[in-house]
């Protein structure tokens, strides 16, 4: 992580704009299709593992991720990674970062030591070297959408998701996708959108 000059970077005209907004947050809603990853859930991985995993694979591709603005800083990343909203051994909530990596069984052996360290010691497990995109599981609820706090601290892209739902031999599911204005836009964010869903599509 390093800090660097807006005014050097293609996001130059958006900081100007939305730096110092009240609530530059932006949110969109989208469905998918999931019904690949249901195939590759019955060979042992988890679902939210996969979704990860395709979250990261997908925002790999979008150079506005590794940039993101924190107060009148704009800092610039080498690497992502995926955050994990983890339920612990105490009836709480405490978050796990997640390194990402193409290798599916690296970031699947990854994902699965942090979330148990972090369900067993209920303490946060984070990666300061990555810029974080957070994610949220809610599997247990059929939501329609879901816009997360913005409180100015925590200003990093942030996916929500409820139950999946069955439609015939189809599995969608939908999810919300929370970023900051300064880093991307709508246009940016939607063509994320459309390459998580061929991540997604790419597991046959």
């Amino acid at each position: 992580m390093r800090e660097v000059d807006p005014s050097m970077t293609k996001r130059w005209r958006s900081w100007e704009l939305y730096h110092q907004a009240p609530m530059p947050m932006v949110t969109i809603f989208q469905t998918l299709d999931i019904t690949n990853l249901m195939r590759w859930q019955k060979r042992g991985y988890k679902m939210n593992m996969l979704l990860c995993y395709c979250i990261g694979k997908a925002a790999q591709c979008c150079e506005e991720f590794y940039l993101l603005p924190q107060g009148e800083r704009m800092l610039a990343y080498d690497q992502i990674g995926i955050s994990v909203i983890v339920a612990n051994a105490q009836d709480g909530i405490n978050s796990c970062d997640i390194p990402f990596t193409d290798d599916l069984e690296t970031f699947n052996e990854r994902y699965l030591h942090g979330t148990q360290t972090v369900r067993e010691t209920c303490s946060d497990l984070t990666a300061e070297d990555c810029m974080m995109i957070g994610t949220s599981a809610l599997v247990d609820y059929e939501v329609d959408g879901a816009i997360n706090m913005y409180s100015g601290i925590y200003n990093n892209p942030f996916l929500i998701w409820g139950k999946y739902k069955k439609e015939g031999e189809k599995i969608t599911l939908k999810i919300s996708f929370q970023f900051h204005h300064v880093q991307m836009d709508g246009r940016e964010a939607c063509e994320f959108l459309k390459r998580l869903q061929e991540e997604v599509d790419e597991w046959k």
